[in-house]
């Protein structure tokens, strides 16, 4: 055989086994673009700049929706009569030490407490041991 001939053997052999490997390296392709995107929520809340939540414009929202929900559900607790009492000073005004939310995470908590079902209400204004949505609990205590 001549060289040509062994280097376009060599050739056609390498492409023969390019052929039978392109699905796995497609897939691995795939796999690749995917595996290595951002997570959605990972990139800064939708386009917005990430910005810290404010506290006292926070908690005095949050008010106003417990109230309005504990008025539309028909629910009656120390939390909601505290919740539609329109004195701010006896809301929460910070979020505990190191806890740092931003306003994409406000606006998250807050769009979940609006469309909550009243169960779920109940069991967030339970004066016996309410529950916090997970889309507010903003900085949860590592556990024990």
């Amino acid at each position: 055989m001549t060289r040509a001939r062994k280097s376009a053997a060599r050739l056609v052999a390498f492409f023969q086994r390019l052929r039978e490997r392109r699905a796995q390296l497609l897939l691995s392709l795939i796999a690749f673009v995917f595996c290595t995107a951002p997570t959605p929520g990972d990139i800064g809340g939708c386009g917005q700049r990430p910005q810290e939540l404010d506290p006292g414009i926070f908690f005095v929202s949050k008010a106003a929706i417990d109230c309005q929900r504990c008025t539309e559900c028909g629910l009656a607790s120390k939390s909601c009569t505290n919740a539609c009492n329109d004195d701010p000073a006896s809301y929460p005004n910070a979020f505990p030490d190191r806890c740092l939310p931003l306003v994409h995470d406000g606006e998250v908590c807050l769009r979940a407490l609006s469309n909550a079902s009243c169960s779920d209400y109940a069991d967030y204004m339970s004066d016996q041991s309410p529950t916090v949505p997970t889309e507010c609990d903003f900085c949860p205590e590592p556990p024990p």
